[in-house]
């Protein structure tokens, strides 16, 4: 089985081309391609798919290096439209690829650069899910442990939170990212991102993913940020979030639009897994 290694702002991917048909294998082996000692190493697994849209060159579907499926992954599209580049001939200023949230526009902006249409961002609690909120509110509170945490939320395909914090740095990362995933208030754990403000233009971040722990970037946990933000009017509409992998550049022109995210696409290496690994798996 071949594969690719490629990363996204820091955030790394083994993507593997499952277009001929193929059976998805078995979630042992995207443990093992996830372990950075015994495997290939990566925060998700990107398996590229036949589009079940025909308005869509390909379908992507992501797997957590735990083997727990993912919902949308912002890094992980521009991965995908860049290896979809370099492996077949399609019009690299306007492609549609099919994710399991969606359809999604990309385009080439730069040599390494692509942008990607992530879709509108939802904010009704049911969305999300998030329990014991009736309604969207700029900033919800849950105690957890006997602290009281206050935070936004919203939804991207996949559901995020976000804390804000006075130095980046310092964020309890470690701290409230698992404490806010086991509440019950996020029947389907959420992804917590913790962000400062240095600008109106400008954010820094870091995001506590479900299935992976903290990453060097979260694509769609730079989105759910920034149209938090920019929804309470906290931050201009076109702003850059700089995680700590690299800066994504996030665009949302108004409440009722999709948000563009560019940023890059960086091919590492590519290379085959051993049959005997592959066995064990399937063992």
């Amino acid at each position: 089985m071949r594969f690719t290694k490629m990363h996204g702002a820091g955030n790394d991917f083994v993507v593997l081309d499952l277009r001929g048909g193929q059976v998805a294998p078995a979630p042992l082996l995207w443990q093992l391609l996830g372990d950075r000692h015994r495997g290939v190493g990566c925060d998700q697994i990107l398996t590229i798919e036949a589009p079940r849209d025909m308005s869509a060159h390909a379908r992507y579907a992501i797997w957590n290096s735990d083997g727990s499926r993912a919902g949308q992954c912002g890094n992980g599209a521009r991965c995908v439209a860049a290896w979809l580049a370099r492996e077949d001939a399609i019009d690299e200023a306007n492609f549609v690829l099919e994710s399991p949230a969606g359809l999604h526009r990309a385009e080439r902006v730069d040599t390494d650069q692509w942008r990607i249409g992530m879709g509108q961002p939802r904010f009704e609690p049911s969305q999300l899910p998030m329990n014991g909120f009736a309604d969207a509110a700029d900033v919800y509170a849950l105690d957890i442990g006997g602290e009281r945490i206050t935070f936004g939320a919203t939804s991207m395909g996949n559901p995020h939170a976000l804390v804000m914090v006075e130095d980046i740095d310092t964020a309890p990362v470690s701290h409230i990212g698992p404490a806010l995933q086991a509440s019950e208030a996020f029947p389907d754990s959420v992804n917590v991102g913790f962000a400062q403000v240095l600008s109106r233009d400008h954010i820094r971040l870091r995001v506590f993913e479900r299935g992976a722990g903290e990453t060097l970037a979260c694509g769609s946990g730079a989105c759910a940020a920034a149209a938090i933000l920019m929804r309470r009017g906290d931050i201009d509409r076109r702003a850059i979030v700089s995680l700590p992998g690299g800066d994504l550049l996030i665009e949302w022109p108004r409440d009722d639009a999709g948000i563009d995210m560019t940023g890059p696409a960086t091919f590492v290496f590519d290379g085959a897994l051993d049959g005997a690994i592959l066995g064990k798996t399937h063992a």
